[in-house]
């Protein structure tokens, strides 16, 4: 999977993943992570998402990443906000208030780039990697964030061999193999979400799962 896989569907509006309201499992288990009044949040692969907003209007600092320029300039459109935008060698940097979006590649991102954030909302990033990239993912996000940090994760739980991802199935116990010898690790909830997913049953998808964790550094 390289990047042309995603610019293409944005440029489609194929973005199935994209909620057009605020994530139920952020409103419901964001205070888990105890946030402090002077909160800083990282968002990776962060689309379009209205969670931005949300997150925005309850912390001090939103940062977030996306490679789609498409999906930048949309989140900003539709939410009838005008950001500055500075163009520098690896990222355009959009910037609103206390949120900034970087529109470049992830893995250039530089620790000095997240160094103030210490907590992580991961909603759709692991789970857009396949089973290769993920262990690459997990760990340039540990050379970004070296120190004590908490995370929410929600990932989905599927038989992979039902359908192609992504979203890419990801199970409690590979979030275990991922993050256990970091992180203290929560499921938070387990929502049986086959039904309500048209898209993946129509596919062929006989179970799916959606699991929402908290990582917490030992």
């Amino acid at each position: 999977m390289d990047t042309n896989f995603w610019h293409e569907r944005w440029a489609k509006s194929e973005i199935g993943f994209h909620l057009n309201d605020v994530n139920p499992y952020l409103i419901e288990h964001f205070a888990a992570l105890k946030p402090k009044a002077n909160a800083a949040v990282f968002v990776p692969l962060c689309g379009k998402s209205k969670d931005l907003i949300w997150l925005a209007e309850h912390t001090e600092k939103v940062i977030g990443i996306e490679l789609s320029k498409k999906a930048v300039e949309d989140f900003f459109k539709e939410n009838k906000l005008t950001p500055s935008i500075t163009q520098g060698e690896r990222f355009s940097t959009y910037r609103y208030e206390n949120l900034t979006i970087f529109c470049g590649d992830l893995f250039e991102l530089t620790a000095n780039d997240v160094a103030a954030y210490q907590l992580v909302y991961d909603r759709a990033s692991l789970i857009a990697f396949p089973a290769d990239m993920r262990a690459r993912y997990v760990e340039k996000l540990n050379e970004l964030l070296p120190n004590k940090t908490q995370r929410l994760l929600v990932t989905v739980d599927y038989p992979q061999h039902e359908m192609s991802g992504p979203p890419f199935s990801v199970t409690p116990d590979e979030v275990q193999q991922h993050f256990s010898a970091r992180y203290e690790i929560q499921c938070l909830a387990s929502e049986d979400i086959l039904e309500q997913s048209k898209r993946f049953k129509a596919k062929g998808v006989s179970r799916m799962l959606e699991h929402v964790f908290l990582l917490t550094e030992k």
